[in-house]
């Protein structure tokens, strides 16, 4: 069940929209900043609210990267796997942060401090590889790097 003050700040964004599931997006991002993530009895009460279907909820919550559907650590690492990053050494990015953490895509460190997560492209082609780290955008990434970059998380 939504909280009361999700649904006073969902209704407050449906001010602005002419139809009430044109706030999907924005339901889903203020329900994931009170909770962490999206569950399904979360995808079903915001639809609830919206007078959508949890089937296009759930679609639309699993289009974009950063709703997260299931708990995620403290600090989001998302790492870049478009074309340019992959020419531009993506890879060894990858396997020295997966080994560093000991996690691979899409899980959480015991200590529930990084989640791991790919996306396609974070749109700074021309300075890949790049990574972001909550809103932390990181480019031109070389692996001596990334140790102090992960360091700033703690």
């Amino acid at each position: 069940m939504l909280t009361d003050k999700e649904r006073e700040e969902i209704h407050e964004e449906m001010m602005a929209y002419p139809y009430p599931s044109a706030v999907c997006v924005d339901a889903l991002k203020i329900v994931q900043r009170h909770r962490g993530w999206i569950s399904d009895s979360a995808v079903a009460d915001i639809a609830s609210e919206l007078g959508m279907s949890a089937d296009a909820v759930d679609g639309i919550a699993t289009f974009y990267t950063r709703i997260y559907r299931k708990p995620v650590g403290r600090n989001i690492i998302l790492v870049c796997e478009g074309i340019s990053c992959m020419v531009m050494g993506y890879e060894p990015v990858y396997k020295h942060i997966s080994a560093k953490l000991g996690i691979g895509f899409g899980e959480t460190t015991t200590d529930e401090r990084f989640t791991l997560l790919p996306v396609s492209c974070l749109g700074d082609c021309d300075h890949a590889p790049v990574m972001m780290i909550n809103d932390d955008h990181y480019n031109n990434l070389d692996i001596k790097e990334i140790d102090a970059i992960l360091e700033k998380y703690v």
